[in-house]
């Protein structure tokens, strides 16, 4: 499916205006699923980019926001999650215009947004309960400590330093809040169903199937799914590689899966 691309700014958003760049299927029907989608970039590189996994969703139909959400406040907790939670807010009350009252509202992302996305699924459990349709992360940045064996492999792919930096200027406010490290929050009950993509051959992989067992045990409805390697998926991240993308269907599939089982169990193994 072809993908139209625009900039726009949404200007009544609580912490004030926010760029944004929205991603629309050119056939997608009325009723499409709205997608809020955090771009990565370790925490540190603001401005609107090409967000190649936003094309690809927006690919099945999807209409996908991909904000600036690092540029109105700055990069260091708990400035992201504020303007990502805002945003929110006002596509649960508003849509801004985009899908109409039978679109889903999703949120998700990727790397350091994908952490962004699941601490505003924590907060919207928190405060919108009923608004929140589900969560897709796909190899989200979620481990400050960056101690997990699949980890080993982010200085082969070029990402070490870069995690690293980012994780210090994340946290360098000193708050290390559940919302800023979901894989260290011990109340993950009663979040919306999530979708959770990594790759065997991703640095990222281990603490993605850490946090949907965790999400898992707590009784949320959560899809987890490992790509196998080779197909360039730690691209996503800038990562270093040889191989040439070839992650974009499968992805489409278990995303198009996903939303029309949103809202009912999905836990698999």
């Amino acid at each position: 499916m072809t993908v139209e691309i625009s900039d726009m700014t949404f200007d009544k958003v609580a912490i004030g205006p926010v760029s944004v760049r929205v991603y629309k299927g050119a056939d997608f029907m009325k009723g499409a699923p709205v997608l809020l989608y955090f771009q990565g970039g370790a925490f540190l590189d603001a401005g609107l980019r090409h967000c190649p996994l936003a094309e690809c969703l927006a690919g099945t139909g999807a209409i996908v926001v991909v904000p600036d959400y690092l540029s109105p406040m700055g990069g260091v907790f708990p400035k992201p999650l504020e303007v990502g939670f805002s945003l929110f807010s006002y596509l649960a009350k508003k849509r801004a215009g985009l899908g109409d009252r039978r679109s889903q509202l999703i949120i998700g992302g990727e790397e350091s947004g994908g952490n962004v996305a699941a601490g505003v699924a924590l907060k919207a459990r928190d405060h919108y309960a009923e608004e929140l349709d589900g969560q897709v992360l796909f190899s989200p940045l979620l481990d400050p400590f960056m101690g997990t064996a699949s980890f080993r492999g982010a200085e082969a792919i070029g990402m070490r330093g870069r995690w690293s930096d980012g994780w210090s200027h994340y946290l360098s406010g000193g708050v290390c809040h559940p919302y800023a490290a979901p894989s260290l929050c011990s109340r993950l009950a009663g979040l919306a169903p999530a979708l959770l993509v990594s790759s065997q051959d991703d640095p990222l992989r281990d603490e993605t199937l850490a946090y949907a067992e965790s999400l898992k045990a707590a009784g949320v409805a959560v899809r987890p799914h490992l790509l196998p390697e080779g197909l360039g998926w730690p691209s996503i991240h800038h990562g270093a590689l040889a191989d040439t993308g070839a992650w974009q269907a499968p992805v489409q599939a278990q995303f198009s899966s996903f939303l029309q089982g949103a809202g009912h169990d999905m836990q698999t193994t």
